[in-house]
């Protein structure tokens, strides 16, 4: 069965319509993202800038697995959501370290901004800054879709994800089933391929990669894709559309480690999920004990190292961002017929 097969979504749902603010390290204009990517912001300077620099290709990656256009013929990334706008933000411009009162700003900015959705695959103290920007953005009717973090760097789910009203998103394996490498929480609520995902980088290279940012990214692609077919459901109805119609892996019901599941974009699409409540079925309350005083700056939850192939590599090969389940497994990832690199990510 075919859950995430972007070409059968295409015939149903493009994301058209949709702006999606990618809060990261900016996200470069490359061939494959550049035709979605809109003038944005850079919240770490008072420099005017559009957020359209990426020293760390952290952002590009994020971008192109949402809403990647590729090139033709068949060649490229193509991202989940592939007619979708993509409104960078630039939070950090190394991806080490992201203050909270500087991704409170740039929420503030993508809600200003008419964003439908806000990825951010990266994590922050918990801050009140942070949660005043994140409780307006959901009263706003925006879907924040947050990375839960990866076991390399906590073993907690960071913030935003941690927060009351964001999706908090996990990371699925190549075996369909939830990665050892993607935090296990109360507070997760769904899961998505995140490990060796090939997507795009400064400047018009490719590389792999694994962790939960990834899987985040998936998952806001496939939100701008419920948001272009149900214009009409509340963000509140994006996340139940989302959550009931994931498919059930671990134990039966929901779980720590995928929550209600893994990612189903072709059920999301296409099921009768009734509209009660229109709220996610288990609301995300703070877990006991949590410190409320937690610093506001610690390491955000991006992915592992990366293998990366150079512009030169890539650009004859034809490589298809790809994302299916096949007789029940999970995977998301790319054809690249050239040589690759070691690089960091």
């Amino acid at each position: 069965m075919k859950s995430l097969d972007v070409t059968k979504t295409a015939s149903i749902a493009t994301g058209e319509g949709i702006t999606v603010a990618v809060l990261d390290t900016g996200v470069f204009p490359h061939r494959d993202i550049k035709n979605n990517l809109l003038s944005g912001s850079d919240q770490t300077t008072t420099n005017t800038s559009n957020g359209q620099r990426d020293f760390d290709g952290h952002g590009t990656r994020m971008a192109a697995l949402i809403a990647g256009h590729g090139r033709e013929p068949k060649s490229g990334i193509r991202g989940i959501a592939p007619a979708a706008k993509i409104l960078p933000i630039t939070i950090s411009k190394t991806g080490r370290e992201i203050d909270s009162e500087v991704m409170s700003k740039g929420i503030w900015w993508a809600a200003q901004h008419d964003a439908k959705i806000i990825n951010i695959s990266a994590g922050a103290g918990p801050g009140f800054s942070l949660r005043e920007a994140i409780d307006s953005a959901i009263d706003d009717d925006i879907v924040v879709i947050a990375a839960v973090g990866n076991t390399s760097s906590g073993a907690i789910v960071s913030y935003p994800a941690a927060f009351d009203g964001v999706l908090a998103v996990g990371a699925s394996g190549r075996d369909g089933d939830h990665s050892p490498t993607s935090v296990e929480d109360d507070k997760i609520q769904i899961c998505a391929p995140g490990v060796d995902i090939i997507s795009a980088q400064p400047k018009n290279g490719y590389g792999s990669a694994t962790g939960t940012s990834d899987s985040a990214a998936i998952v806001s692609g496939a939100a701008a894709l419920v948001r272009a077919k149900f214009p009409e459901l509340s963000a509140k109805g994006v996340i139940q559309r989302l959550t009931e119609t994931a498919d059930d892996i671990g134990p039966p019901g929901r779980d720590n480690e995928c929550g209600f599941g893994r990612l189903n974009i072709i059920k999301a699409l296409t099921s009768n999920v009734p509209p009660a409540g229109e709220a996610t079925p288990t609301p995300n309350t703070d877990l006991p004990g949590r410190p409320s005083s937690a610093s506001s700056v610690i390491r955000p939850q991006f992915a592992s190292p990366s293998v990366t192939a150079t512009p030169e590599q890539a650009s004859d090969d034809r490589i298809l961002v790809w994302a299916s389940l096949a007789a029940g497994l999970a995977v998301v990832g790319v054809v690249i017929a050239a040589g690759l690199r070691r690089r960091r990510g």
